[in-house]
């Protein structure tokens, strides 16, 4: 039987870095807690590109606390219900992004990649950061390579 963590969604610090609960869906948590990152995006889509980083930036360091924190209070690194790296890094692959329908489904497929294979310097950050920049930081990598991709398919015009 798979031993149960305790979570407490009234402590905030939890609520955020589960998600806002989607971190607990029994299937894929890492998929589903991604979709966390919609209202950040949604939110900030008209906003200047500068804006949308100082957001980026606070999401990373305000989750590097969040995620070390819970990880600290269940006593488990990385938990897979702890998705607000992945809130974080989906956000930072949207950053500058025409948004629709188009672009989130392809930001998503990307950035779930790079957040899953973890090739190249995604997979040394991953094995050698420990605590709440652990736990973030290979996820923040992985959204800036999917920034990359999703930025060249919209200057080719491959993603419109």
């Amino acid at each position: 039987m798979a031993k149960q963590y305790k979570f407490n969604l009234k402590k905030p610090h939890q609520f955020l870095a589960l998600g806002f609960g989607l971190g607990l869906a029994k299937k894929a948590p890492g998929t589903v807690g991604t979709f966390a990152a919609l209202p950040f995006i949604l939110l900030t889509q008209s906003a200047p590109v500068w804006l949308q980083c100082l957001v980026a930036i606070v999401m990373t360091l305000l989750g590097i606390w969040l995620c070390g924190k819970t990880a600290t209070d269940v006593n488990v690194h990385d938990h897979p219900a702890i998705v607000w790296d992945e809130v974080a890094g989906f956000y930072i692959t949207m950053i500058g992004a025409a948004i629709s329908w188009q672009s989130l489904v392809v930001g998503f497929i990307l950035f779930r990649f790079f957040d899953i294979f973890k090739p190249g310097p995604i997979r040394w950050l991953d094995k050698r950061l420990h605590g709440g920049s652990g736990i973030m930081l290979d996820d923040v990598l992985a959204g800036v390579f999917s920034l990359i991709c999703v930025q060249a398919l919209f200057k080719t015009g491959i993603l419109v």
